[in-house]
């Protein structure tokens, strides 16, 4: 039998390039013969981080549809005509038996021209609310795997297959709160609350803590507080001799199992990929959705939650000023943080790598 051959696409950005990996692992342990190449988009984060995890990559020379009419939107037809043809030539040469797409700028062009060329497309949505370019691909494509129910209102419902999205293993991994405490170096007695900004950092977080440090230096908690590479220096530069004991700065925890371990609660962006592994580990949590994301669905996959009970929301806007307030009022209320933990943690789907895994071998087969 020949062996199966798969395109995975997509990246930009971590939220986006993990899941294609976890797919991609999924798939290498249920056909350890099957060949896998990733197609991203040149200069961005996919092309060093899949290498990295042992997968060949191909970058096209694609960019974001630009918001606003401006010369930039000629020179994403230029790159979009461009990357069209290269996707001829990759899929004409690898001859993958499917196209996975993930979401981000590469998955436009490769799905669509996998779609023209008669092979089979699956789309893994991992946000509330899709995107266009998942939206229009979604025509063509033979399986939607999705992580939030009502999504037949962008997609044909009889494509829908709701795996959730795929998350780290190491996430799940038992550890004792007490031993990841010390881990950090945190009081055993105290209760931890954990700040995400992603790797590069959250303005919004950042301004939120930094106007509530003598709120913070009175209160009997623990706080990591992850600032991000981009704004860690001039953080420390601007609290200088001021830091709190209690606050643990942070420019990027590398031991996310352990900070999950550790915290009680955790204050977030909402990106998809954070608010899976929040299910998954049944954190209680405050979202702050990014603003300045492609159609506002960080606000959507927050909705999401709140909707059900399952977290609570702080707009961008007003985090500054009430973020602090709500943190701390969440952290002394034992039942609502109890009922949150439970919510959560009912929306979890530890097994999504390897149902999308399933899913997208059946296609073959067929």
């Amino acid at each position: 039998m020949d062996k199966r051959k798969f395109i995975i696409s997509g990246g930009g950005t971590g939220g986006h390039i993990f899941p294609a990996i976890s797919i991609a692992n999924a798939l290498k342990e249920k056909d350890p013969s099957c060949e896998i190449l990733f197609v991203g988009a040149e200069g961005r984060m996919e092309m060093e981080r899949v290498p990295a995890a042992g997968y060949p990559i191909v970058g096209l020379p694609i960019m974001g549809l630009p918001r606003k009419p401006s010369f930039k939107l000629l020179v994403f037809l230029r790159k979009w005509t461009q990357s069209k043809r290269k996707a001829r030539r990759v899929i004409k040469k690898f001859s993958p038996d499917a196209v996975i797409g993930v979401g981000g700028y590469a998955s436009g062009p490769i799905l669509k021209t996998a779609s023209k060329m008669g092979i089979p497309t699956v789309i893994q949505e991992q946000n509330s609310y899709a995107g266009i370019t998942n939206r229009l691909l979604a025509r063509k494509a033979v399986r939607i795997c999705v992580a939030y129910d009502k999504m037949d209102r962008y997609f044909p419902a009889d494509k829908i297959v709701y795996t959730g999205n795929p998350v780290r293993k190491d996430l799940t991994l038992p550890h004792d709160p007490i031993d990841a405490k010390n881990f950090f170096k945190l009081k055993a007695d105290k209760p931890v609350i954990l700040i995400l900004g992603g790797s590069l950092g959250a303005r919004t977080l950042n301004q939120s803590i930094l106007a509530g440090l003598k709120k913070i230096s009175n209160e009997d908690v623990e706080i990591i507080w992850q600032t991000g590479k981009i704004y860690h220096k001039s953080i420390l530069e601007e609290i200088g001799n001021n830091k709190p004991v209690n606050l643990h700065i942070m420019e990027f925890v590398s031991r996310m199992d352990m900070a999950f371990a550790a915290a009680d609660l955790v204050i977030s962006r909402a990106g998809a990929g954070t608010i899976s592994e929040l299910c998954l580990v049944g954190k209680p949590s405050i979202l702050v959705p990014s603003p300045n994301v492609a159609e506002d669905h960080q606000t959507k996959n927050a909705m999401a939650l709140v909707e059900k009970g399952a977290a609570l929301m702080i707009r961008d806007d007003e985090a500054v000023e009430k973020l602090i307030d709500a943190t701390f009022a969440l952290i002394a209320d034992k039942a609502k943080m109890e009922n949150l933990s439970r919510e959560i943690l009912n929306l979890a789907k530890p097994d999504a790598s390897n149902q999308i895994a399933n899913i997208i071998l059946e296609i073959v087969k067929k």
